[in-house]
């Protein structure tokens, strides 16, 4: 069953969800330290982080799937949010610069097929961002939060993912390594965790956070060779050997 907006919204209204948004946010800001003069979008639930990560860009899009349900974004001003079925986007081939992923890829029922719609409205040489849930992560097992729903990937399936959609990982980080628990002790020493975490590669973090870029250039199929055949010249038919005896025997009658 798909996450639905209403808990989305509310899980990042929470205490909880504050500090997955720093923990997140801070390696999104990493990979991406300004955005200027740049068409974002988001897809999935990405709100949270496009406040951040879009501050400065020449537009910036929320597009939420039919599934989960929309909200108003941003809550002042016009409205840049809509609701899209996530494998047939309303935009043109080619016209945004960077796409941020975040709730999408363990929801959709086919990650092939979003992203190579990613791919399609992306500028050739353009930038995405993916958050997925880690399958060895504490925060996949635990259904408390959003990243307890869906299809948690591990690091070999979602590099299997990118490249048959034509995807270069640039950067590939992993956060919220403190556990998802609702006690004022583990929310306020998240910044250590994450420092211990990430400092020792410890294999539990809770998503993988991965910066791609998009191929210039996509690979040629390899195809079978041909075989040749060589033609040989049909022979002309030849009487047969009692059909040139019966015609011996009429001359001599």
């Amino acid at each position: 069953m798909a996450l639905d907006v209403v808990d989305l919204r509310a899980f990042y209204a929470s205490p909880l969800g504050h500090v997955a948004r720093r923990c997140i946010g801070r390696v999104m800001l990493r990979f991406w330290p300004e955005c200027g003069r740049q068409r974002v979008m988001g897809l999935g639930f990405s709100t949270p982080y496009l406040s951040v990560l879009g501050v400065g860009a020449e537009r910036v899009l929320a597009f939420m799937p039919a599934a989960q349900g929309v909200v108003n974004w941003p809550s002042a001003g016009a409205s840049a949010s809509a609701l899209v079925e996530p494998t047939l986007l309303p935009l043109p081939t080619a016209s945004i610069d960077r796409i941020v992923l975040v709730h999408a890829l363990e929801e959709t029922e086919s990650p092939d097929d979003l992203l190579e719609e990613v791919s399609r409205v992306l500028n050739p040489g353009g930038r995405m961002i993916v958050v997925a849930p880690n399958r060895r992560g504490l925060w996949a097992r635990m259904d408390g939060t959003p990243f307890g729903h869906g299809r948690p990937f591990s690091r070999s399936q979602l590099e299997a993912l990118m490249r048959r959609a034509e995807f270069s990982p640039e950067n590939w980080a992993e956060a919220l390594y403190v556990p998802p628990l609702k006690r004022r002790l583990f929310m306020r020493s998240a910044p250590l965790w994450e420092r211990l975490g990430a400092g020792l590669s410890l294999p539990f973090a809770g998503v993988h956070v991965i910066d791609a870029t998009k191929q210039v250039y996509r690979r040629a199929p390899l195809r079978a060779t041909r075989r040749s055949f060589a033609f040989r010249p049909v022979l002309l038919p030849q009487p047969t050997q009692r059909g040139a005896r019966a015609g011996e025997a009429g001359a001599a009658g």
